[in-house]
């Protein structure tokens, strides 16, 4: 096996057909240059060690990058794409809950829609997840290809070049102070269990019977008139916990303003 030619194939194979040629010419000619005359195999292999892996070598060759998202856009894209992943998926949940509520009709037992609403919020955040994984790898896909500077150094999240006055606007947050998405997450998802729970108690808490297949309400635990009396008091707090959750987001730490709007 001729290494010289295996390795300039392992090049040109990645490249554009039209230039193949051209490219293999003056890389054959480069590794003639760089052997004895009298060569050896050895010194064909350290020859081609010089010249490094094939793709990388192919990688000089070509205008465009041969990966999906370089170091340049990578940072950015990833932080992008876990504030947005969890916004999407609340909205998304929000929204399914909302259009379960507002139809709902009163005759079928509410235990059923909410293992539905169970059920279809699993599938909605996994759809929403994929859909906002997909968009915003191909935007920044097409931000790399049509990006034709040839410095590679990681943006900052202004997408300009990092300098020291970007720690300027950077916040400080201790391991033990650090609020996590997932309990953000959590939060408002509790806020919607409970104000469901609420607001449909009469249909939702108390005695069932079924049959395995279809589970109805024989005898209610609350009555939904006197919980309605305090209905103004729970929509304060229900307003109050989603702007505690989003302050927490955009915080990122606990402070003691959060903890005394928390408490």
């Amino acid at each position: 096996m001729n290494l010289i030619e295996v390795y300039i194939q392992e090049v040109t194979r990645r490249l554009p057909e039209k230039g193949r040629a051209d490219i293999a010419l003056e890389l054959r000619s480069t590794i003639e240059d760089m052997l004895p005359d009298d060569y050896s195999e050895e010194d064909v292999k350290a020859a081609l060690e010089k010249l490094g892996n094939p793709a990388a070598l192919a990688s000089g060759y070509r205008d465009q990058p041969m990966h999906l998202i370089g170091p340049r856009y990578f940072d950015v894209y990833v932080s992008l794409l876990k504030m947005i992943l969890p916004i999407a998926a609340v909205v998304s949940l929000i929204s399914m809950i909302a259009k379960y509520v507002i139809g709902y009709s009163g005759e079928e037992a509410i235990v059923n829609v909410v293992l539905t609403i169970m059920g279809e919020g699993i599938w909605k955040v996994i759809e929403v997840g994929i859909q906002t994984f997909f968009w915003l790898t191909l935007v920044f896909a097409l931000i790399e290809r049509m990006d034709k500077g040839k410095d590679q150094q990681p943006l900052s999240a202004s997408l300009k070049k990092w300098t020291p006055d970007d720690l300027k606007n950077i916040t400080y947050i201790p391991k033990k102070k650090a609020i996590k998405k997932c309990e953000v997450f959590g939060s408002l998802m509790w806020t919607a269990i409970w104000a469901t729970l609420y607001f449909y108690a009469n249909h939702l808490t108390g005695i069932y019977k079924g049959d395995g297949n279809h589970l109805e309400l024989v005898i209610p635990a609350f009555n939904q008139e006197v919980l309605f009396q305090y209905w103004p008091f729970v929509l304060v707090v229900i307003v109050l916990e989603i702007t505690l959750a989003l302050y927490k987001l955009i915080k990122g730490q606990w402070t003691k303003k959060i903890a005394i709007f928390n408490t």
